[in-house]
């Protein structure tokens, strides 16, 4: 195992409640379970498998068999899968009618953070998938960026960093999701301040096949955005406000108004903020 796979929290045992009086399959600690009884996860970060990985594993799983088994829980019925979708779809291009699985009692929760970390551990995953499966753990069960970083093993700002991702246009995004671009290039690109300026400037990436570097120089040269210059009496409230409030500040001059843009990477930055500007 990678060192990287060490450090992804707590691991999947940990998360997973083992316990004497648990409910089996079958006798002993792996069962097989019919293919057709088995239901995907419901909150599986990854949205696109590689066909040919995929390809690939069902060789090996003919020749070899599934040698890991697949964790499931029960729910009624149903066996919703907790980990092990690449080898769940790998086994039915191989014509597998079951494969070897161990059962688990996981709450909803539980199954959010197992489905993400099992996907970190075995391959990685897009950035924005990554994103979308911390958006989920923060929206639906309460928990703050802290709570996240804990829990999948990842530094408080790597989890911040993921999530302003999201903001990024849809075109954008697609050409993340796509490969068009690197999230190094969507780092630069939300640099600007402006949906259009992001826009505009993802489509000057493209065309002139900018690596990331070179992003960065034209966007600190200014050659490539088309933007309002500021008056001196402006930059220097927008740095005073920078200085102030320890976070980026941007001034939009538009006619006789505009708008100031406060940026924030955390919960616990925005509450710092706000009490900076209540005093």
């Amino acid at each position: 195992m990678s060192t990287n796979q060490r450090g992804l929290g707590r691991g999947l045992d940990s998360l997973i409640p083992i316990g004497k009086d648990e409910p089996r399959v079958a006798d002993g600690p792996t069962n097989e379970l019919k293919i057709s009884l088995i239901v995907p996860n419901p909150h599986q970060p990854r949205c696109n498998f590689d066909e040919e990985m995929l390809k690939e594993l069902a060789d090996s799983i003919r020749e070899h068999g599934v040698i890991q088994p697949l964790i499931v829980s029960k729910e009624g019925k149903e066996f919703i899968l907790i980990a092990g979708e690449r080898r769940l779809r790998a086994a039915k291009l191989a014509g597998l009618e079951s494969v070897p699985v161990i059962l688990r009692s996981t709450k909803e929760q539980q199954k959010v953070e197992l489905a993400l970390i099992e996907n970190l551990q075995r391959e990685d995953l897009n950035v924005l998938e990554e994103a979308s499966s911390y958006k989920k753990l923060i929206d639906d069960f309460s928990l703050t960026q802290e709570d996240v970083s804990k829990r999948v093993g990842k530094s408080r700002s790597a989890v911040a960093n993921a999530l302003r991702l999201l903001s990024l246009p849809v075109e954008v995004k697609r050409g993340l999701r796509e490969g068009l671009i690197t999230e190094g290039h969507a780092r630069v690109i939300l640099s600007l301040p402006t949906l259009e300026q992001q826009i505009s400037f993802y489509n000057q990436i493209i065309s002139g096949k900018l690596n990331v570097r070179q992003a960065e120089a034209k966007i600190k040269s200014g050659i490539s955005i088309e933007k309002r210059e500021l008056s001196i009496e402006l930059r220097d409230i927008q740095e005073g406000l920078t200085k102030t409030l320890g976070s980026k500040v941007t001034i939009q001059k538009k006619g006789n108004g505009g708008k100031i843009i406060i940026e924030y990477y955390s919960d616990e930055e925005l509450e710092e903020i706000v009490k900076k500007i209540s005093n």
